[in-house]
């Protein structure tokens, strides 16, 4: 049972860090996308 452990739960860490980095990775381009300037720049 403990032979594999680890590498199981190792290949769950990997796809959690993938799933992470790649919604970090989205959301800051959403973000930097939504940024919305006044048609007056002196507000």
């Amino acid at each position: 049972m403990a032979d594999n452990y680890l590498e199981n739960h190792y290949e769950q860490y990997l796809k959690r860090k993938e799933d992470f980095l790649r919604r970090k990775r989205g959301m800051s381009r959403q973000q930097v996308r939504n940024v919305e300037r006044p048609d007056d720049e002196s507000l």
